[in-house]
């Protein structure tokens, strides 16, 4: 005859159900590693800046998280480890739109597919770029920068972080607009761009307004236009392209994605917390500080926005004869 299990017991057992179905969440949490948020530009960035404040805002969802930088190649390096990574939700990517909308069309053999490799999780924000003048071109406008490209296109070299990005394809842009000939010298990352501006090694540089900000109130560089349809908080004295006598007009965004398979609960808790932390008035006001446009989409809303952009750009790019190996 088996015993009676006593009331002490049966309690205790069931004290015991209890306490593990709510320590097991936390346990099974404090065994997974941390979130990885890869960027793939140099620390200092304004892509690194952001996933850093993205990384802070997370935090409380996600307990530790882990911004890795693989710079190179203009975020390529950083997408392939996203590309090879496990669809788990551990390990994502913040990046500006360019290797998502424009690389396919930019370069002859691109080792990932921009839309089948990965999972759209979040459109961040969007953003625009400032047209940058340094000691070594002492230019104040953009009718002086057109008309010394005109006159000696040997000295119109600007910079950019990388070959095939968003800024490279801007001065390709404003050569179209404007009518002029600009030498390209591409860096690996906004920040080394920068230095060379600085320096003198470069006349121009093309890039988000956030990089350039800093120097351009301090009187180190002059932004001398930037590139949407409206001026850019961060520097409300600069004119638009358009104001400038330039007909462009062109902006881009930051989102997150993951990789190819991503989906379910794991999905939607990333998704969720994006549009979340977009809503909150603390990070929209470091949105708005770096000269970002809060969004916080949902993955649909991303896809499609990347595919809107695929086809915008690519009639563009091809009149450009742009291609890269």
């Amino acid at each position: 005859m088996k015993p009676v299990p006593s009331r002490l017991s049966r309690r205790a057992l069931a004290l015991s159900v209890l306490a593990l179905s709510v320590l097991t969440p936390s346990a099974f949490a404090q065994d997974k590693p941390p979130l990885k948020i890869l960027v793939g530009f140099p620390p200092g960035g304004s892509a690194d800046v952001l996933a850093r404040l993205v990384a802070d805002a997370l935090k409380d969802d996600f307990g530790p998280i882990i911004v890795d930088n693989k710079p190179g190649a203009g975020g390529r390096i950083a997408l392939n480890l996203v590309k090879a990574a496990k669809p788990d939700g551990q390990t994502v990517i913040i990046l500006p739109s360019g290797p998502m909308v424009l690389f396919p069309h930019v370069y002859k053999k691109l080792d990932y597919d921009a839309v089948k490799d990965f999972t759209p999780i979040s459109q961040i924000a969007r953003f625009q770029f400032g047209v940058v003048s340094g000691p070594a071109s002492n230019v104040k406008t953009v009718a002086e920068m057109v008309a010394k490209a005109k006159t000696d296109p040997n000295s119109a070299s600007y910079g950019t972080p990388g070959a095939g990005t968003l800024p490279h394809f801007m001065g390709v842009l404003m050569e179209q607009s404007a009518g002029i000939t600009l030498n390209h010298i591409p860096f690996q990352g906004g920040a080394p761009a920068n230095t060379a501006l600085l320096g003198g090694h470069i006349g121009y540089k093309f890039d988000v307004v956030s990089e350039t900000a800093e120097l351009h109130r301090t009187g180190k560089v002059r932004i001398i236009a930037v590139t949407g349809n409206q001026r850019d908080p961060q520097v409300p004295e600069v004119p638009t392209l358009r104001e400038s006598g330039v007909n462009m007009d062109a902006t881009a965004w930051f989102a997150m994605y993951g990789p190819a398979g991503l989906r379910g609960e794991t999905l939607a808790r990333l998704e969720k917390a994006m549009m979340k932390i977009a809503r909150d008035p603390a990070m929209k006001e470091k949105m708005f500080k770096l000269g970002l446009e809060p969004i916080g989409s949902n993955s649909v809303d991303l896809a499609t926005a990347q595919r809107t952009d695929l086809a915008r750009w690519e009639k563009p790019i091809k009149a450009t004869g742009v291609q890269l190996d």
